[in-house]
């Protein structure tokens, strides 16, 4: 029998595209194609030696789906290739990878410093439900970063924050966040975690990791996922870091089902085509309602009327698919219900409560990530009645602009 034939290529020096189709597979080998549905959920073992040899620690050896899964495992596998990692770790929703990968490292008595201008349901659940755990947010404005290094007490455990913001486009300066950070770590002498939301850019449009970031989390069910088909989400790090996710999550339960880690590995061979389509029609939609005489403004770190267009070249690849518009109120209509009008009568793109999917979907931002925030909220949120969300898809541009213009003239 002939052995496995190496190619000397290593899975690190190789594009994105060929780490998220082949993985580390860079060899002839005999066998299927694509990693089969382990749709199961416990294993055979070969003798009870194998209960013996999981339970010193030995990954080899499959015990049942909760804890591990070789179909999980092959795409876990290949998102920490994608993303520059030493590993990742797969969960049934972004919000179970968020919650996971934070109280991973983070205890009754720790604070957490973030920026406030975050994915809804993320800025709720630290508002609401870690101080009933007995953790604290301090919240940091991203105009004053270098408060950080002021904030940080013996007792922070991290700093988390998101960029490009939801759904506001800012941008944080992520050099900014790990120096301030490393200094407090310096004056205070602990760790202190730095954890990034990924989710609007992607690894493709931004890396976190080369900025000098310790942990990406990110909603797969959006760029990654791609086809509005799956609920997933994802957190990337160190090995140390994610074993110790991982132990966590076998207590949690929010362990991602092999059916949809599959669906999300055939969606990672097609990863970078469709980022790319969905940059380039994002600018291109940008730039066609930045001109239209019922818009407001535009915000999208691709254009040069965003007020941090620099920072976001200097920081990232391109500039992502998503953009808000702020629509103007008229005579018979107040803010919102003009955001109403236009997303009620697209036809192309979808009025729908996600993004980073093929389709281009719009929400309104006061509806839905945003609902339920105060007003002094919103407005540290930066976020308006008139805002609408878009998540641009890969659909033609051409026919996007025109659905975008004669929603706007029903205002």
């Amino acid at each position: 029998m002939k052995k496995n034939r190496l190619i000397h290529i290593s899975p690190k020096k190789t594009s994105v595209s060929t780490r998220a189709i082949h993985g580390t597979k860079l060899y002839a080998y005999k066998g299927p194609l694509t990693t089969p549905i382990y749709q199961t959920s416990t294993y055979r073992f070969n003798s009870s030696d194998d209960a013996v040899r999981f339970a010193k620690g030995d990954p080899s050896v499959y015990v049942y789906t909760r804890y591990h899964n070789p179909t999980v495992h092959d795409v876990e596998e290949r998102l920490a290739l994608i993303e520059g990692a030493e590993s990742a770790a797969l969960f049934s929703s972004g919000m179970a990878a968020l919650t996971t990968a934070v109280l991973a490292v983070t205890h009754a008595g720790d604070e957490i410093i973030s920026t406030p201008s975050l994915y809804g349901g993320s800025y709720r659940w630290m508002r609401d439900v870690l101080p009933k755990q007995g953790i604290t947010v301090r919240w940091v404005s991203p105009d004053h970063l270098n408060e950080i290094f002021s904030l940080a007490t013996p007792r922070t455990s991290m700093v988390y924050f998101e960029t490009p913001t939801n759904p506001t486009l800012d941008i944080i300066d992520i050099r900014e966040v790990v120096k301030h950070t490393r200094r407090a770590e310096k004056r205070l002498g602990r760790k202190i975690l730095i954890m990034i939301d990924n989710t609007f850019a992607t690894i493709l449009n931004q890396d976190p990791f080369a900025l000098g970031v310790d942990v990406i989390v990110e909603s797969a069910t959006k760029y990654l996922g791609g086809h509005s088909d799956i609920v997933a989400g994802c957190v990337v790090g160190s090995s140390s870091y994610i074993k110790d996710v991982k132990g966590l999550a076998k207590h949690h339960g929010g362990c991602l089902d092999p059916f949809a880690a599959f669906l999300l590995g055939r969606s990672l061979a097609t990863f970078e085509l469709r980022v790319q389509r969905q940059n380039d029609n994002a600018l291109a939609l940008a730039r066609a309602l930045e001109r239209h005489p019922k818009v407001n403004r535009v915000l999208y770190p691709g254009l040069r009327s965003h007020p941090q267009h620099a920072l976001a070249k200097k920081q990232m690849r391109a500039f992502g698919g998503m953009l808000t518009i702020e629509v103007k109120p008229s005579r018979k209509r107040t803010a919102v219900q003009a955001a109403v009008t236009v997303a009620d009568h697209l036809r192309v793109a979808v009025n729908a409560m996600s993004l980073g999917g093929v389709e281009t979907l719009v929400s309104i931002p006061v509806y839905s990530s945003h609902i339920f925030l105060s007003k002094e909220e919103l407005r540290m949120h930066g976020v308006t009645p008139g805002m609408i969300r878009v998540s641009v898809g890969v659909e033609g541009i051409d026919d996007l602009v025109a659905d975008f213009r004669q929603a706007l003239d029903r205002i």
